[in-house]
């Protein structure tokens, strides 16, 4: 049913209007991946800038931007193509890899090792009045600032201004987004974003009034181009359909959800109470019960061991020794069982752990799915995890299902040991290449795994991995104590971390079959 849910939140999506509301968090994890695309003249001695636009990464080492902005490299081959991104201590030479003149599109590769980080492609529909950001490097600012060409082929900031969506017109010979977030020369081929970071256009030209000056108007060439274009070099880019929350609107509803979540707990916590007072009520009353019962037949077979008494002083005074004998005999195994019956009388102080018993006892639901609930109530175990999409805000991830190896003692999938702290199981992951963290958690009790995924800058990356290399992981099958010393290392790299990841992915998992 989950599943089912979830494919259905996807499908709706597509079909779902950009919302609103940019987060500048989300936009900034996007800019990582803007790039400037600079035309250098070199004729092997000397360097000259000839113009540059914006790209954006679609992978690791795949870049797209508009074709106008590297059409000169075909007709000269004294001109070579650099990528500047926007954080690091290097650009990196390109070559143009597809182009499509007609779309104005065109995808270059890194001709030498680098990695840039890629945007995710929104592929719904954009409509009237969404809120949206263009990201890129306008020349005019370059130009305001005096900076040079030694500036323009070093690592800088991209540029952002926001706008809205102006719906119901397009160009003719190619499917456009109008737009009001300013551009200028220079930012040709970089992403137009939406509230989430998710690219819903590449950035190609504005309009021009009457008297030659730049209006308020601009083009963005549209997914419904853009994807095509892609597929046909071989680009599997990351889309992400799911409904874009800010981080604000997404911890409100969290907030109603967890206060949901409390109001049924405290629900079914007084059901339990209410449930426990009437099992101990009547437990009391079946040990009364029993303790009268018990009181009646030790007095009845008292006045029954009497009365055998008499008849034996009786028989004795008769001269008859055999039934005197017998009637003794009665009377003393009377007493006795008398003596047992008041002895085994149940305790006033088994109430409460016969009532603990009674609220043990599995009911016959229960009992029925007996062999499920072995296998599932403590959360270890092979499972398979499927997102929820209520508890998750996804910008730039895959949604798939998820395999998860719990053991006891926080291994997880065989190889990688959880630190155990205050809020359960949970690991800190700190990727060598790529500048994303994750934050990992998985709770035994409700079988629920979460990750949170920080998009974070060069100067970031680089204090966090510095501080994870002062401290080992453990292997896996730790003591708890272990375990708890991995959580108290790992708070050196919480520390560093913002107060919000940019994502929060959460799951549900049930026991393979």
């Amino acid at each position: 049913m989950i599943r089912f849910l979830t494919a259905l939140t996807l499908i709706l999506a597509a079909f779902l209007p950009v919302q609103a509301g940019a987060d500048p968090a989300d936009i900034g994890a996007a800019a990582r991946g803007v790039v400037r695309v600079v035309l250098v003249d070199f004729d092997g001695t000397n360097a000259r800038l000839i113009g540059h636009g914006t790209g954006f990464a679609v992978s690791d080492n795949q870049i797209v931007t508009n074709a106008h902005v590297v059409e000169m490299v075909e007709n000269d081959p004294q001109l070579v193509i650099g990528v500047v991104p926007p954080e690091g201590k290097k650009g990196y030479m390109a070559k143009v890899v597809a182009v499509s003149r007609d779309k104005d599109l065109a995808l270059l590769k890194l001709a030498e090792p680098g990695s840039i980080p890629a945007l995710a492609l929104y592929p719904g529909m954009v409509t009237d009045g969404s809120e949206v950001t263009a990201v890129g490097y306008p020349g005019n600012v370059d130009l305001a600032q005096g900076l040079g060409m030694g500036d323009l082929v070093g690592p800088q900031s991209p540029v952002k201004s926001r706008g809205a969506v102006s719906g119901g017109r397009s160009a003719r010979s190619v499917d456009t987004i109008l737009h009001t977030a300013a551009i200028g020369a220079g930012n040709s081929g970089g992403p137009l974003l939406d509230g989430c970071g998710r690219v819903v256009g590449v950035n190609s030209f504005g309009t021009i009034s009457n008297n030659g000056t730049d209006s308020a108007f601009y083009f963005a060439i549209s997914m419904r181009e853009v994807l095509p274009f892609l597929q046909r070099a071989g680009v599997k880019p990351h889309q992400n359909a799911m409904p874009c929350r800010s981080n604000a609107d997404f911890a409100a509803q969290q907030s109603q959800l967890n206060a949901g979540d409390q109001a049924r707990l405290a629900a079914k916590a007084e059901d339990d109470r209410r449930h426990a007072e009437k099992v101990r009520r009547d437990t009391e009353l079946k040990v009364l019960a029993e303790r009268e019962n018990g009181m009646a037949m030790a007095g009845v077979a008292l006045v029954a061991a009497l009365a055998a008494a008499g008849a034996a002083f009786v028989f004795a005074q008769r001269g008859n020794d055999r039934a005197m004998r017998i009637a003794a005999i009665g009377g003393v195994a009377l007493l006795f069982g008398a003596v047992v019956l008041w002895l085994v009388r149940p305790p006033l102080s088994s109430i409460d752990e016969r009532a603990k018993d009674a609220l043990a006892a599995p009911s016959p639901s229960a009992s029925a799915t007996k062999s499920a609930a072995k296998i599932a109530d403590n959360g270890t175990g092979k499972m398979i995890c499927v997102i929820d999409p209520q508890r998750s805000r996804v910008t730039v991830s895959d949604t798939q299902d998820i395999p998860l190896e719990f053991d006891a003692g926080g291994c997880v999938n065989t190889r990688t040991q959880y630190g155990l702290g205050a809020n359960g199981y949970s690991r800190v992951l700190v990727p060598r290449q790529d500048e994303t963290v994750s934050v990992n958690a998985y709770d035994p009790a409700t079988r629920t795994f979460r990750t949170d995924h920080y998009l974070l800058g060069f100067d970031t990356m680089a204090r966090l991995r510095d501080a994870r290399g002062k401290f080992k992981a453990p292997e896996c099958g730790a003591t708890d104590e272990v375990a708890r010393n991995l959580a108290n290392d790992e708070q050196s790299l919480t520390a560093l971390l913002p107060p919000e990841p940019q994502e929060r992915l959460s799951y549900h998992c049930q026991p393979l079959k």
